[in-house]
């Protein structure tokens, strides 16, 4: 203690009792603790400074419990180790860009120290750690983790293989793992020793406790075999897959489930929604206005929707279920039909009359009273054309003509 004392007097003031009486407690931030103390002691001799760390902690443990010299120790320990840590982690000549394992780690300049680290689990101080992002999939960790990092970037991933795992939480067993994390390989079991397994349940394997950190995700196969967006509990590559895939459109729910149609109306109401979409398409491909107004744009979020009707991103469904998607589809509709039936004289003209009764309005392919022809694709009123069982007149005629013989 009488060595600390010598090397750093500031830590232990001699007059604590009137220290105490004559100010509150700053937490030591008026004090420039990371400049070099008087005395022999040198800061950046790292060994020194942990055995000054030992002695102090050695000290707070001695003195009175809750005492205010005891209290001020323990903010003067504090600033010790976050010397020791930046003179073990510094910051020179740290790349502002660094690849590795397909990973593209740009050099972070935000000084929060409300991040933690992807490969050792630990706080990252960006007031005195130099920490990276990758751009692809932002896995984030310490400069002197960096090296460490046994994981490809998930973003590859995505871009190579844009599928999801369909099986509800396929687990193999831990034997099959050889009772060993799924991502590191460092040896785990359910009995919590040496390392706790922690199952995935989008990918049914275990993991540790450094790469599964119980973070809770929405699990595509339960949305698609059991309507259920309840989060699961994932480990960390898989929370950042499911991040990046969230919005792709890669689910044709006919293939893989199409009896969730007979259960959830709100995706049937999304399909008729996006196949009269597409069919008021053509319209606005053609038509000056509409593509000075950009009307198309209204669904860049959700391009498959001008493309087919039957992809669906796990965004998508989960919109559906809470019914976002339906308010904002149905706004949509409504624009598009107004421009073509009522804004637009372009557009009015190429309506359709109902040739088998003759009356009523200018028909379009998407009233919700109509038939169309799947040959020719002309309108009728649904009372007046039934697949299958009424000729359509115009296909009527378009067979007649090319049966007519040509003139001389």
């Amino acid at each position: 203690i009488t060595f600390i004392c010598d090397v750093w007097p500031e830590l232990f003031p001699s007059d604590t009792k009137t220290q105490s009486s004559e100010r509150p407690m700053d937490l030591g931030l008026a004090e420039d603790h990371f400049s070099r103390p008087v005395g022999s002691f040198v800061a950046s001799d790292i060994e020194q400074l942990k055995q000054t760390i030992e002695e102090c902690k050695r000290l707070i443990l001695e003195l009175p419990e809750h005492s205010e010299r005891q209290k001020d120790t323990v903010v003067k320990l504090i600033h010790l180790r976050l010397k020791l840590q930046e003179l073990k982690d510094p910051e020179e000549d740290e790349p502002n860009l660094r690849v590795l394992l397909e990973h593209r780690f740009s050099k972070e300049k935000s000084k929060s120290v409300k991040q933690t680290c992807d490969k050792c689990s630990a706080i990252i101080w960006g007031l005195i750690q130099t920490w990276y992002t990758c751009t692809g999939c932002y896995y984030r960790c310490h400069s002197k983790c960096m090296n460490l990092i046994t994981k490809p970037c998930v973003r590859s991933k995505v871009s190579h293989q844009s599928e999801y795992e369909l099986n509800i939480c396929p687990e193999i067993g831990l034997d099959r793992q050889d009772y060993r994390c799924a991502e590191c390989r460092s040896p785990i079991s359910l009995r919590g020793v040496p390392s706790e397994a922690r199952q995935c349940d989008y990918t049914g394997q275990y993991y540790c406790g450094s790469c599964h950190w119980n973070d809770a995700a929405i699990v595509p196969a339960r949305v698609i075999h059991n309507w259920e967006f309840e989060p699961r509990k994932v480990c960390r590559s898989s929370l950042r897959y499911l991040a990046l895939m969230i919005s792709r459109p890669v689910l044709k729910l006919k293939e893989v489930n199409p009896l969730l149609f007979n259960f959830v109306e709100e995706l049937v109401e999304i399909r008729k929604l996006r196949q009269d979409i597409l069919l008021m398409k053509p319209y606005f491909l053609t038509c000056k206005e509409a593509m000075e107004a950009r009307l198309l744009l209204q669904l860049q979020d959700r391009q498959h929707f001008v493309e087919n009707d039957d992809m669906y991103s796990l965004q998508d469904l989960i919109d559906i279920s809470t019914g976002r998607l339906s308010c904002s589809l149905t706004e949509i509709h409504t624009v598009f039909a107004k421009h073509i039936k009522l804004d637009c004289e372009r557009c009015q003209a190429k309506g359709f009359v109902c040739e088998l009764c003759k009356e009523g309005d200018i028909l379009f392919p998407f009233d919700s009273h109509t038939s169309v022809c799947q040959e020719c694709s002309a309108v009728f009123h649904r009372d007046c054309y039934y697949d299958n069982s009424t000729t359509c007149p115009r296909c009527a005629r378009l067979t007649e003509r090319k049966h007519e013989p040509l003139d001389p």
